[in-house]
């Protein structure tokens, strides 16, 4: 009787092993394996293409749309330029500065969790504003422009280009920029390598002036901003080239700049948005 139960338990592990690998072998459908895929968890997949981990001298900066970039540091300091209550980065800032053109350029209720709120505007009225801020491996600081205002005249210190100093860069924005430069705003500008720049070439500097700008700031990276339509964009990239700039355009919304990787010649490189 031991042996008759020995034999059947024989079998049946027999079958069992020939019945399991030919059930390992069998791959599922692709419907099974793409929709595994779909449900699994997004924010991996998320981490390792949009938050690539930054190394030392790396910025990242990501066009959020009209005059607002999110900037950020090595050490993980963000920064959302021109911050207003329509165009905003889903992560709250640790810097935001504003500039008050239009209310597409400033906010009226800035996120209380941003630890510095810098306006481009002098907001007792009495000069220009000043700004000298440092955060971690960030320096922001400010030059005063004039605006033109709303009856045909001028607002003095109504605007300010913001120059952010991180990973060995100094990356200027221009604001709402509505006249070239003077000797000595270039002087308290100072070499940038990369500038963020509106060029709708009517609301902001014409294009003739903002051309005089890039061709005075001589950075070697430029970053369109403010323009609109795609007609307004393809205008200045026209101009751009009879500048003899290099004209690159990006896939995505966000590069990664280190002075390693500037470019030689100056180059407009456009990243997707309006």
């Amino acid at each position: 009787m031991r042996a008759l139960m020995l034999r059947i338990l024989l079998v049946l592990v027999a079958m069992a092993a020939d019945t399991f690998p030919a059930q390992a072998q069998q791959k599922p459908p692709a419907e099974d394996r793409c929709l595994a895929l779909a449900q699994g968890p997004r924010l991996f997949h998320r981490a390792s293409v949009r938050l690539t981990q930054l190394q030392l001298g790396d910025v990242r900066i990501s066009y959020v749309g009209h005059s607002t970039f999110l900037i950020e540091s090595q050490r993980g300091v963000k920064i959302a330029t021109d911050y207003n209550d329509y165009v905003r980065p889903a992560d709250v800032p640790d810097i935001a500065t504003m500039n008050r053109a239009h209310s597409t350029h400033f906010s009226m209720a800035p996120d209380p969790r941003i630890r510095h709120v810098l306006p481009g505007w002098d907001t007792n009225g009495t000069g220009a504003a000043q700004h000298d801020v440092t955060l971690e491996d960030v320096r922001v600081r400010n030059v005063p422009t004039n605006i033109r205002d709303y009856s045909g005249g001028t607002t003095v210190w109504g605007n300010s280009i913001f120059i952010f100093e991180m990973g060995n860069l100094c990356i200027g924005h221009l604001g709402h920029l509505h006249h070239t430069l003077t000797i000595q705003q270039l002087a308290q500008i100072g070499q940038l390598d990369v500038v963020l720049v509106p060029v709708d070439g009517s609301y902001t500097l014409d294009l003739d002036g903002m051309m005089e700008v890039l061709k005075a700031l001589k950075a070697p990276l430029m970053i369109p901003m403010h323009y609109f339509s795609s007609f307004t964009l393809q205008r200045f990239l026209d101009r751009a080239q009879q500048a003899e700039f290099d004209i690159a355009r990006h896939e995505v919304p966000t590069t990664i700049v280190s002075r390693a990787t500037l470019p030689k010649k100056q180059t407009v490189m456009v990243l997707p948005g309006s």
